[in-house]
This record gives C-alpha cells, structure tokens and sequence, in this order.
C-alpha cells in the first residue's frame, strides 16, 4: 500500500504536491474548457481559494520543458486520461506579482528587478529551444522591457508558441493603493505609466495568457492598455474551478479515515455538517444558482483537516490564524480614504441584516472604490459575500458562512472600540457566566451600559437597528455561542439567537434575544404594547423545532431588552 498522501495546507505548487504524494483535488477537466476560451483570460477569486496551486498545475502542463513528465506527473488525474493537443507545447513566462512589491528601490526599480530575474530564469530554462548563450544575452538586457522585446524577437524567428501566467496581477498596484495613494495608482496605470506600459507589451506577444488576482479594479484601469483581455470571473463554466465541492471534501476526509489518519469511529456527515456554516456557501456566477453546488474555502477544509488528524477532533478555533493578514489587508484597501458614512452604513446593514440587493459590477476603476454603490461588489470579488438569489435584474448578496461574519462583527467592534473603549476582559468573564451559571442579566446591563455611555455611537444611526448592531459586535467576543442575527425561527426572525457550541464547550444556557426601541417622546405611550408584542414574538421564536435541535440539553432562556432612546429601561425574562 502506497504510502499515505500528506495534507498540502499552505503548499501552492503543483510539482511539489503530486512528487511528493500529497492529496490533490483533481481540477485538471477545466484545462480542455480553458482552452475554448479566448486566448487572454482574468480569473478573479478571494484569498486562500487555490488559484495559485491552479496556475501552478497550468504551467506544468502545458509547459513544453517538462513534457516528459506529463505521464508522472498527471497519468492519474483526469486529464491524463483526455490529454489536448496543447499539452507540453508552450515556452511559459510565469510571474507572481505578489513578489515585485518589495525592495528598497523606487516601485519602478522593485517591480522591474522582480520581472527581470523572472525573465534571466526563462532564458536558462528554455536556452537549448534558441541558441548557445541565449540565456547570457537574456541576463544583459537592461530592463524588463528589453528581455521581453528580446524574447518577442528570437520567438518569432523560432517559431516558439509562448504563455504568459501570471499570479496575482493586482497586488502590486493593491499594494500601491495601500500604501502610496490613489494619486501615485493613477500614474502607474494610466497614460504612460510603467506597469500599463508593461500590459501593452503583453499585447500581441503571448499566444495565450492567464491572469489570476483577488479583485478587478486594476482590471478595469489596464483594459484601455491592454484591450484583448477576457473575464470569467463570473461565467457559471468556472464556477466551480476553484474552491472544493462538498463531494471534494467528502472524498477527502474519507481517504484520511480509511487510511487511519482520523479515528476509526469518526462521523464524516457530522464533520462536513460542522464546517457547513463556517467555509460552506460560495457562489460566483448567477447561472449557477441552480446548476452548481455551493463552494468551500479549500485552505479553511484543509486547516480543518490538519486539526482533526493531530486532535482526533475538530479544532478549538474554527477560523485559521493565519487568515489575520489576509483580513488585514483587506480592510486596509477597503478603508483606503477612510470609510465614509455610506459605505459605513452599507458595512452594517450587511451585518445586521446578512445580505444586500444590488447590481453586481464587473469591473471598475480604483476612483470608484469609494462609491456606495460599487462597495458591495468590491465585497463580493474578497470573499466577504456571495451570490444568493436574485431580485429582479439585481442579485442578492450575502455573508457566506460563519467565518465570513465574523469579520464584519470586526469591523464594527473596531470602530465601537475606537470610539470608547471597552474592557473585553470583563466581558469575557461575565461570558463564562452567561455560558454555564446563566448569569445573563450582568452581560446585557453591561453591554447596554457600554451603549448608553458611547455618545459618539448612538449617533451615527437611531433606533434599534444601531443598537442591534452594537449587541452584535460585543456579543460575538464570546467563544461559547455562535452570534446569529436574524434568524428565522419559526417563521419569523429573531433579533438575536446565542446559539451553544456544543461541539467545544460543555454550555449549559443558551439564549434568544429581542431588541426593541422606542424614542423617549412615544415610550409612555406605546412601551406596554410593544413589550407584550416582544414577549409574544420570543415565545413562538421559542417553541420552534428548529430552536430546540440547536440547543440540545442547554436552559434557553427568553430575554426582552426594551430601550427608551439610548438607555435601558427594562430586562427580563419572560
């Protein structure tokens, strides 16, 4: 029996995977569709989805220096059953712009020391197609642009077909945006700026090309550069080239269990029934709503994995770690001139409410980041949300999974937390109360406390969506329940489910909770209404099926919060 194939968490190399039996998910029945394509093509995926094991897997196959290795390398995945003609007959350029940002030089000398060594390392890969000391004539090309004019001449004259990969293509000028401005992007990608100057060149040179990134927005400023370009980012063909189906996954962890990495009595639905909400749920293109199964994040199912096999269980923290740059980075490209009060008020309404309707926009230029309007699509194109449903001509965006929310609680805890800053320390204490004393009434005073003293807050929108939001952001803090708003429960939806992970913690309290806002003017009024109205609502919430599958043996416990204007003016269990 061979031995058994390691985990390739964090591994973004082809060759490396499949020489040195690690488990690969087969996306190798793509390449045939690729190539009916038009021949340049922009590929756009969050983060941590495998486009860079994907482009990996594309050069070495098509790459006429390894032709050889066709059999070793892919004789039992699919395409080594159905190969193309195109197969092992290109020269490949590959380049990882992720890489050309860094340096001590200008952003022109760093971008072009990057590509340069790029195209030194072709001319010693492929000198024996051209001529003794052609890699030595490579090397002495000045700049970037010379050794490309100098391979687009000598290609020609051998008759070599040619393939431009490149990894990343926006995060060089993301990197610009960042941390030099919009003014400094602008030169770089308009006019004649040296990295669209660089996309012109690509023009007309390469027989085909394949560009992979996390966003269109250097997309959209480079097209009148570089005009030959097509997305699929969004056609329901590709859907599912990237990320792992759930039948991938099954598979997977099914392998592990019989080859005795994962115990002997473990339940593989129950496994894929807790990563569900947290990595599940990715939909990329309209038409597949109804044709595709939904995607996982395949870097979230592989830590998973990684985590079961040493634990025998699933592990204590369900986002990875290492995800904190990538949401870093992704926060400072949406926060680039500092959010405005529209896209601020976009972030929460997407939090409070889990979804948006909206036209989703192909592409756009980096001055449009900044409109309302453009927002939501620039979420969707980071993973932040995914098709849904559709609404008429728009579509329905929504926050994917568990992993996903927790981020936009984040963010809003983050601008909470500027504003007026809060203890959590004491907060997670009287968490650990909440969870297994059922002490709730101390955490709900505090948090509503919090809320009552942080002016700057209550007045950036009234009501009790503003308060709900700022419950959301505090509550989530906690490990011992999940923090869902708006929940349907049955048929109607509660303001707030603090729903046991059981899974991890022995929880004995579980808790529903409704909100609810009246102005200081109409509380005299309308306060004793409106409480039997919560009370009423929280109880049919409570007698629902679905309610008591989810809190199993915990106490659940019914809590009405009803506020006059910013303060707290009654608690209870009802």
């Amino acid at each position: 029996m061979e031995n058994v194939k390691r985990v390739p968490y964090g591994v973004s190399n082809f060759v490396e995977v499949v020489e040195q039996n690690q488990y690969y998910v087969d996306k190798t029945m793509y390449l045939p569709l690729l190539e009916q394509q038009p021949s340049n093509l922009f590929f756009i995926r969050p983060r941590r989805f495998g486009k860079s094991i994907f482009l990996s897997m594309l050069r070495a196959y098509y790459d006429i220096a390894h032709k050889d290795k066709f059999e070793a390398r892919f004789g039992k995945l699919w395409i080594g059953q159905h190969p193309t003609p195109l197969q092992g007959t290109f020269q490949v350029v590959s380049l990882d712009f992720s890489r050309a940002s860094g340096g001590s030089g200008s952003l022109a000398e760093n971008f072009n020391r990057y590509c340069g060594m790029a195209m030194d390392l072709f001319g010693r890969i492929y000198e024996s197609f051209y001529f003794p000391g052609f890699a030595q004539k490579m090397e002495e090309q000045p700049d970037f642009v010379s050794k490309l004019n100098y391979l687009n001449f000598h290609a020609a004259e051998t008759g070599a077909h040619l393939y431009l990969i490149i990894d990343e293509y926006d995060n060089f000028t993301n990197v610009v945006l960042n941390e030099q401005g919009n003014e400094i992007y602008h030169a770089l990608t308009h006019a004649s700026g040296f990295y669209r100057e660089i996309f012109k060149k690509f023009k007309g040179m390469f027989e085909r090309i394949f560009m992979t990134g996390v966003s269109p927005v250097t997309l959209d400023d480079l097209t009148s550069g570089f005009n030959i370009g097509w997305n699929i980012s969004t056609d329901y063909q590709f859907n599912m080239m990237l990320g792992f189906s759930e039948t991938d996954v099954r598979e997977m962890f099914l392998y592990y269990k019989e080859a005795g990495q994962l115990p002997a009595d473990t339940d593989i639905d129950a496994m894929i029934a807790e990563i569900k909400p947290w990595y599940d749920n990715y939909c990329f293109a309209e038409e597949s709503l109804t044709r595709d199964p939904k995607m996982f994040n395949c870097d979230m199912v592989l830590y998973y994995l990684r985590n079961y096999m040493n634990l025998g269980k699933s592990p204590k923290e369900m986002i990875d770690p290492n995800t904190r740059t990538d949401y870093n980075k992704m926060k400072k490209l949406i926060q680039l001139d500092r959010l405005d009060g529209d896209r601020k008020g976009v972030l929460r309404r997407i939090t409070e409410e889990g979804e948006i309707v909206t036209n989703l926009t192909i592409t756009f230029p980096a001055a449009e980041i900044a409109n309302p309007e453009i927002f939501p699509s620039l979420l969707f194109y980071y993973g932040m949300l995914t098709i849904t449903a559709t609404r008429g001509q728009r579509v329905v965006l929504s926050i994917p999974n568990n992993n996903v929310r927790k981020q936009y609680y984040d963010f809003l805890l983050e601008e909470y937390q500027d504003k007026r800053y809060i203890n959590l320390n004491n907060l997670t204490d009287l968490f650990d109360g909440m969870a297994y004393d059922g002490h709730w009434r101390e955490t709900f005073e505090f948090i509503a406390h919090a809320y009552k003293e942080n002016s700057s807050v209550r007045s950036m929108i009234e009501g009790e969506r503003n308060i709900q939001g700022f419950f959301t952001a505090y509550l989530s803090t906690n490990a011992y329940y999940l923090t869902a708003p708006e929940v349907e429960l049955n048929h109607g939806y509660c303001d707030m489910f603090l729903m046991p992970d059981l899974l991890r913690y022995d929880v004995k309290h579980s808790y529903i909770l409704e909100l609810k806002y009246l102005s200081s003017k109409d509380f005299e009024a309308k306060a004793e209404a409106q409480w039997q109205d919560a009370v009423e609502q929280i109880h049919r919430y409570a007698e629902g099926t679905r309610v008591r599958q989810l809190i199993k043996d915990t106490q659940l416990h019914c809590i009405v919060m009803q506020f006059r204007g910013w303060e707290l003016a009654r608690l209870e269990e009802v």
